[in-house]
């Protein structure tokens, strides 16, 4: 009884038999060929890949007319019929190859078959059929698109492709690379941008690696055989290239033109001669981006015609990933400039008070909202301290956030009382339209007179640090957030003993989908009575350090808006260094404030002050009592600095300007601005106040 081989079919690589579309993926083939004579006892068949087109051949392979008729006589039907409208792989196998070239075939090691060298003709060679090409181009083109920036998608690109697809690359992109719809103006220049060769190992999305041979000298250092710089000049062998768009051969007339000019003098020594490399232009939305040169060594497999179309979609999809991310790198540096300029630089160096400050937006993707923060220096040498937080984390939510606290800034200029302040920044935000809702807490504090007024607009309220550790919750009246309309608020004056710490914070810091905003202001409170307890009774924590542990208490998920956090220390200023008098609006005042100002100097030891003072005391109050109807004030103040400031009833403010020669005045304020380190003019709700400040 004669036996016969049984047919069979074998998933081609690439297509899950399971899957739908895993038959759409597979090539179409030949008519089945003629089955092959009965195998000799004992002898087995080697499996093979015939190429589309191609029959098989060897010793042992019968092409008789009789076996070509007979065949299928004598083949196992198979138990479904097959799709006519699907082709069908062909069945992988050819007969066995007898004596010595079996046992030589049978023999290659795996590196030899990815290679292709020391393989017979016929054998399989990586990405020869185009079902390992859809493979390898769909993974591919998920490591591209991972990236999210320029450098990611660009090392995605060559990771992709070396080892499987080529064993080197050369990624050239526009320097500078043009933005959405911008035209750049001047020469197009390309700058290499990265390389890559072949590693000893790299993982390659599941296709077996090219192995690495010996290191050549056109192999180490790919940057250094090439140009970093290339101007692409109009007109010339390259700007053809790259306008035409499709990838094109190394060998082809263009490229042979073409590549000098873009790698410079080194091209001979790194380009190999034939269809060993592909340049690619890198074409994204609108214009040629740049260019990638696919390279493969003289002894390996050369590209086919068919490569030309895996180089084309990896291009493509490059250039739109690089498109993308300089879009998306752009935008993030508006929202970043946008978010830097809404919020102080600097915090400013009042007198009596330390600052420090954090803001931490929601996510990396989203870096700008609606929370800020600001201290503005006021007369008598009180600071205004300000947090707010508008409705949502977004671009609109920042542009209403910088109005307002534009608003908040020319208020406290005024003077206002702190309820006052919120009243007109309900009616700014109204203004701005009817769903702009936003919480707002304003403070103000006085170093000399120890003490801080607070008005809150539905804001979480403040928590304050004492200096033994004891950390309580102001009580302050919570009010109706900005934007609402019709509401009154209140303020309400507290203590603010020297050493004590007051934090202001808006509601990302307590509040999350994991507590109520309750619960975390208990646990921020529990935190600051924590950290003061490591620097002992005596001793406030540092500001920098105590808001990094305040931030320490979020959670992986307590990231669920913007944070912005304030925090003041009062070092007040004591008594014996403040010196304040009345001076009634007469022709004396000059006189009296001259004598008043030279006995504090002598009591703080700063005679070498004196005359200078005098003057400048002199010139200022002279000023005052011209206009003045009501009692003038005269105070100094002993900091770092030396500070005076004289207050009237008179509300316009002064302005230094040049006098002529024949002006009997106004040269009072121009001494002023030559003698003193700084000096300013403050209007009031019931005046005005003039200061000036001299060193120490």
């Amino acid at each position: 009884m004669t036996e016969h081989p049984t047919s069979y079919e074998r998933p081609q690589p690439g297509a899950d038999p399971a899957e739908a579309r895993g038959a759409l993926l597979r090539t179409p083939q030949p008519p089945p060929q003629p089955q092959a004579a009965p195998l000799p006892l004992g002898a087995t068949a080697l499996p093979a890949q015939a190429r589309a087109g191609e029959t098989p051949s060897g010793p042992g392979t019968s092409t008789s007319k009789e076996h070509s008729v007979n065949g299928p006589e004598h083949a196992q039907p198979t138990s479904a019929e097959p799709d006519p409208h699907r082709p069908r792989p062909t069945p992988e196998g050819i007969p066995p190859q007898p004596g010595a070239e079996q046992e030589r075939v049978a023999g290659t090691s795996a590196q030899e078959r990815r290679t292709g060298r020391g393989l017979p003709p016929g054998r399989p060679m990586p990405m020869r059929r185009d079902g390992d090409r859809l493979r390898f181009v769909g993974a591919a083109t998920r490591r591209i698109a991972r990236g999210i920036d320029l450098d990611e998608i660009v090392m995605g690109l060559c990771r992709a492709t070396v080892p499987t697809f080529s064993d080197a690359i050369l990624v050239y992109l526009r320097d500078p690379l043009p933005v959405g719809d911008e035209r750049p103006v001047g020469p197009v220049v390309l700058r290499l941008r990265r390389t890559d060769r072949i590693p000893e190992e790299r993982d390659t999305d599941g296709f077996p690696p090219l192995p690495a041979p010996e290191p050549e000298p056109a192999d180490i250092g790919l940057s250094a055989l090439t140009a970093e710089l290339c101007e692409v000049r109009p007109g010339g062998a390259l700007n053809e290239v790259l306008r035409g768009v499709r990838p094109v051969f190394a060998d082809s007339p263009a490229a042979r033109t073409a590549l000098p000019e873009l790698l410079g003098e080194g091209a001979e020594a790194l380009v190999p001669g034939g269809q060993h490399a592909i340049l690619a232009p890198l074409r994204g939305r609108r214009r040629v981006i740049g260019a990638a040169l696919f390279l493969r060594r003289p002894e390996r497999l050369a590209f086919e015609t068919d490569d030309l179309l895996v180089a084309a979609q990896l291009a493509t999809h490059t250039a739109l990933g690089i498109d993308k991310a300089v879009l998306y790198g752009r935008e993030a540096y508006i929202a970043d400039e946008l978010q830097r300029t809404m919020l102080p630089e600097h915090l400013p160096s009042a007198t009596g008070v330390r600052l420090a400050s954090r803001y931490l937006p929601a996510a990396e993707t989203a870096r700008v909202g609606g929370d800020w923060y600001d201290a503005i220096p006021l007369p008598g040498s009180r600071v205004a301290l300000v947090v707010g937080d508008v409705m949502g984390h977004s671009m609109t939510s920042a542009a209403i956030m910088g109005q307002l606290r534009t608003t908040a800034q020319t208020l406290a200029g005024l003077d206002l009382p702190p309820q006052e302040v919120l009243h007109h920044l309900d009616e700014q935000a109204q203004r701005l339209g009817t769903d702009r809702m936003a919480t707002c807490l304003y403070a103000v504090y006085d170093p000399v007179s120890h003490r801080i007024t607070i008005a809150n607009a539905g804001h979480p309220p403040p928590v304050l640090l004492h200096l033994g550790g004891h950390a309580e919750v102001l009580r302050v009246p919570p009010g109706a957030p900005i934007g609402v309309g019709g509401v009154d608020f209140e303020a309400v004056e507290l203590d603010a003993p020297a050493g004590a710490t007051l934090l202001l914070y808006t509601d990302g810091l307590v509040e999350s989908r994991l507590r109520d905003v309750w619960t975390g202001i208990e646990q921020l409170r529990e935190k600051l009575a924590a950290t003061a307890q490591l620097t002992g009774p005596d001793h406030p924590p540092p500001l920098e350090a105590l808001c990094d542990e305040v931030l320490d208490m979020l959670g992986p998920g307590d990231r669920d808006d913007d944070i912005a956090l304030l925090a003041a220390r009062f070092d007040g200023i004591a008594p014996s260094d403040v010196a304040y008098w009345f001076l009634e609006p007469e022709d004396a005042a000059p006189g009296r404030a001259r004598r008043l100002a030279r006995r504090a100097l002598s009591r703080w030891g700063l005679e070498e002050l004196t005359d200078s003072v005098e003057l400048l005391v002199s010139e200022v109050v002279t000023n005052a009592v011209r206009y003045a109807s009501r009692p003038v004030t005269l105070r100094l103040l002993r900091t770092d600095v030396l500070r005076c400031e004289v207050g009237d009833d008179v509300p316009q403010l002064p302005r230094l300007r040049q006098a002529r020669a024949t002006d009997e005045g106004g040269r009072g304020l121009y001494l002023v601005n030559r003698l003193a380190r700084r000096w300013g003019a403050t209007r009031l709700s019931t005046g005005k106040v003039v200061w000036f400040e001299l060193n120490r």
